[in-house]
């Protein structure tokens, strides 16, 4: 990519721009091509920060504009080089050799890319929209205004933390030269033709241009679909001129209300009409404000790492066992029956299917009587051998048989089975213990690593258990996941299992892949009498698996009683914390276990402990309306006033998530009704915002301040209105709602309603009363 320097433009440099050449950076590496540039990431040496070049086509030296193009960046850039703010690239200056700009590398690349490879909550959707009407109202109030001219996805990147910044901002201003009509092909050549707004066939339209663009850029945030998909370039600019736009159908129906606001605010920002489009600066108030309006704390309780659930084979019958030996059988008679019409056939060949017939019709006696011992090296599908067919039958005189004319005793099938495995799986004890006698390995595995020993564990066989270790079985055999024998015989309750094992010396506290012991999975699947015996050898009580869960976590967080009374009675710790800082007492009241928690608080249990994110036992059962446990938390002195994440009270939750019975319950224990969060938010103001009418009757009854104004000065009626809700509207207005408050942008309740077309809500607020006290728009 080297050339000669560029001498006649740089002759006098800008004085604030920075010119780099290939080699201030490490080798470079091309990310993106595209018909308008090729961009490279490269490191930079000095600073040791990766940065990207992007090298636009019409910076060619070959080409006949380069001076002019050059001449373009130059001003450009000195004029960019000054922009200073959250929402936009930066850029760092100007690259000589190869001649292009550099500007900051973003880790998460384009929004475009985003948007296929993640589906993003409303609240994400919501912000993203509001940092790029952010950064475009940056743009527009520059003196004069900076256009964009080619705002989509691709030209939106994205940060580590999930932020956006607009980049290729100015660059059309580059080819203010060209004429609407090669605009407009140009536009079709980059793929940007969804973009363009219907006047540019007239010519162009300034400020308004973008913000057509950006309702494109919104649609397409809220659906995560492409526009027009599938539409030829230049049919969607018909379609456009034609006053058609993107579907609204794609829109997700599971959107909450304030989408709808959203869907009426692009619309507007997509209108044939450019004075009814609104400008950024008005933009920026409506987007900020639905972004406040989607924020609410989100609980995370740590994903329960599910144990599998390895239940125990089904005990062998003639059945099962016929089954498959007729379904290998069968696909070998009809491979053979395709090699027969070949013309191929032999005296082997005719033995094997008289043998397979046998097998077929179960008249094992007729095998035992053609059987020679030419048949045993036998290959069938998936490398079963006649003695891997054989065992099913449970015939241990054909077994033996088969053993004399040479069968091999630890053949492996494709999967591993050994003919010990089979024996062991079935429940076969008489083969299993012909088979060990013949020298089968009692440790070979199969292809998950399990071993004989794994099987009988987890059939609860201790009679095929006791044999295996005595011819020396690994007690303490591990299989792909890490369990052990002791593992499966946890889970599935086999104590006799359990107690033959630790006279082999089985280790008590061995882990799986997740760091569980046995003791762990015996809590999970709440085993008492295998817990009972397990802490009787020694298992250590406070052992953590994977998220720092110990075993009476997981007791209490699925309501295993028994169990978590004998760990606690055995030493357990009850303020243990996991991954999240939930200790025991936070699972179980999430769950409702009211008898779990009772105990807990008995033994010594902080009530008032906060998890990571400042949730106390109470917040979460608050939010699952666990009332019993709520009361009795209560009861224990549980702080009804504390704040959570964003300083979200218990009644925050209760309100939020539509618990009439636990709001009342707080509410009599004293909880205060005019509680604020960080944004100043009460829980009057949930509740008109999400429509929760008997919660906002509960609050006002318990003299709630009807006109508290949360950050962004809005009262309950303002939101209420925002919601469409005349039920609300009529019972705040009724409770002495100011009529006349005006929020941070200076609205009125009824300026709200007229603005976003809430007529129901209009007509109770100038007095002219809906039929129904229950419309809703």
């Amino acid at each position: 990519m080297a050339g000669e320097p560029m001498s006649s433009i740089l002759q006098q440099p800008f004085a604030n721009v920075n010119y780099f050449t290939e080699d201030d950076f490490e080798p470079f590496n091309k990310i993106a091509s595209g018909s308008f540039a090729n961009v490279f990431k490269a490191k930079h040496k000095l600073w040791r920060v990766n940065l990207v070049v992007k090298c636009s086509h019409l910076f060619c030296e070959e080409s006949s504009s380069f001076e002019r193009n050059m001449s373009h960046l130059l001003q450009e850039a000195a004029r960019i080089l000054e922009i200073k703010f959250k929402y936009i690239l930066p850029i760092y200056g100007i690259c000589t050799r190869p001649a292009g700009i550099v500007v900051e590398y973003m880790n998460n690349g384009a929004l475009d890319k985003l948007l296929v490879r993640y589906t993003l909550t409303w609240m994400m959707k919501s912000r993203i929209i509001h940092e790029i009407a952010m950064g475009m109202n940056f743009l527009h109030s520059m003196k004069p205004p900076l256009l964009h001219l080619d705002l989509k996805p691709g030209n939106v990147l994205v940060d580590e933390n999930l932020h956006i910044k607009i980049a290729n901002f100015g660059l059309s201003k580059w080819e203010d030269y060209l004429s609407s009509k090669e605009l407009i092909e140009r536009s079709v050549t980059r793929g940007t033709i969804s973009y363009m707004p219907p006047e540019l066939l007239n010519g162009p339209s300034g400020v308004k241009h973008d913000v057509y663009s950006f309702s494109i850029v919104m649609w397409e945030v809220l659906t995560q679909q492409k526009p027009y998909a599938g539409t030829n370039a230049m049919a969607v600019f018909v379609k456009v001129v034609a006053g058609e736009r993107p579907c609204l159908t794609f829109i997700p129906e599971n959107s909450p209300q304030e989408c709808a606001q959203m869907v009426d605010l692009m619309k507007r920002c997509w209108d044939w009409e450019l004075k009814r489009r609104p400008a950024f600066s008005e933009l920026v108030l409506e987007t900020e404000m639905l972004y406040n309006l989607s924020q609410s704390p989100h609980i995370q309780v740590d994903r329960q790492i599910e144990i599998p659930n390895l239940a125990p084979l089904p005990s062998s019958s003639s059945i099962q066992n016929s089954k498959i030996i007729a379904d290998i059988a069968n696909i070998e008679l009809q491979n053979m029956n395709l090699v027969s019409k070949s013309g191929v056939n032999d005296d082997l060949s005719i033995d094997r299917r008289e043998l397979l017939q046998h097998l077929l019709e179960q008249n094992f006696n007729n095998v035992k009587k053609i059987l020679k011992k030419e048949h045993i090296a036998m290959n069938f599908v998936e490398d079963y051998t006649l003695l891997h067919m054989t065992l099913f039958t449970r015939d241990v005189e054909l077994v033996r048989l088969i053993l004399k004319y040479g069968g091999s005793v630890n053949a492996q099938t494709s999967r591993g089975l050994t003919p010990l495995i089979i024996a062991v799986q079935h429940g076969c004890e008489d083969i299993s213990k012909l088979l060990i006698e013949e020298g089968a390995d009692v440790n070979l595995t199969d292809e998950d690593n399990w071993g004989p020993l794994h099987f009988a564990s987890q059939n609860g066989d201790d009679r095929i258990a006791r044999l295996l270790l005595d011819k020396n079985a690994d007690v303490n055999i591990r299989e792909h996941d890490g369990w052990s024998p002791l593992h499966m015989a946890s889970q599935n309750a086999h104590e006799n299992i359990v107690r033959i094992l630790f006279t082999r010396q089985a280790s008590v506290d061995l882990q799986d892949r997740d760091n569980r012991t046995a003791l762990h999975i015996a809590a999970y699947h709440g085993n008492y009498s295998i817990a009972k015996l397990l802490i009787g050898q020694g298992a250590n009580l406070n052992k953590i698996q994977v998220g720092f869960k110990t075993p009476i976590h997981l007791a209490a967080e699925r309501g295993f009683f028994r169990v978590v009374r004998l760990l606690v009675n055995s030493g357990a710790d009850v303020n243990c914390l996991d991954h999240s800082h939930f200790s025991p007492l936070h699972l179980s009241a999430l769950n409702g276990h009211t008898g779990i928690c009772r105990y807990l608080l008995k033994h010594g249990v902080n009530i008032n402990q906060r998890s990571l994110q400042n949730w106390t036992a109470l917040h979460l059962a608050s939010m699952k309306g666990q009332i019993t446990t709520i009361h009795l938390l209560i009861e224990n002195f549980s702080d009804v006033d504390v704040g959570g994440d964003r300083e979200w009270t218990a009644l925050h939750l209760a309100t939020y998530y539509n618990h009439n019975d636990v709001v009342s319950e707080l509410l009599v224990s004293g909880a205060n009704p005019d509680a604020t969060d960080v944004s100043g938010w009460t829980p009057l103001h949930l509740a008109a915002h999400k429509g929760r009418l008997c919660c906002l009757v509960k609050l006002l009854d318990h003299k709630a301040n009807v006109n508290v104004a949360n950050r962004f000065r809005w009262t309950p009626l303002h939101l209420a209105v925002l919601n469409g809700n005349a039920a609300i509207v009529k019972r705040l207005i009724r409770e002495g709602a100011n009529l006349k408050a005006e929020d941070m942008y200076q609205n009125t309740p009824l300026q709200l309603a007229l603005k976003h077309q809430k007529q129901s809500v209009v007509n109770v607020l100038t007095g002219e009363e809906p039929s129904n006290d229950y419309t809703t728009d």
